[in-house]
């Protein structure tokens, strides 16, 4: 079948159809009800549920990451006490400067 005339038939049967000027009982009050029923979005909602959602993700990476820094702490060799490698890198420029005398 040749498209135009299929096109032609269809405007034709669409213009021999009109549409009815009927409307529904009350449609207006309605449509008004439904939009009014709607609660408009509120932003501090939406950012709230998106960091509740966002919040366990993070507990989860914090929890594993604090497991991995246990882990590797006890399979590591103790090297001694913190406190006494922190003073003697602070103090090895002092110490160089007292060799070179």
């Amino acid at each position: 079948m040749n498209l135009a005339e299929l096109q032609k038939k269809l405007i034709a049967a669409a213009r021999a159809d009109a549409p009815g000027d009927h409307v529904p009982y009350a449609f207006e009050k309605r449509i008004t009800a439904l939009l009014a029923s709607r609660a408009a979005a509120d932003k501090w909602t939406l950012w709230t549920r998106g960091l509740w959602r966002a919040a366990v993700p993070c507990v989860a990476i914090a929890v594993m990451f604090g497991a991995w820094a246990f882990l590797a702490q006890a399979s590591a060799p103790s090297s001694g006490d913190l406190s006494q490698d922190f003073e003697n890198t602070l103090l090895a420029s002092v110490d160089q400067s007292d060799q070179a005398q």
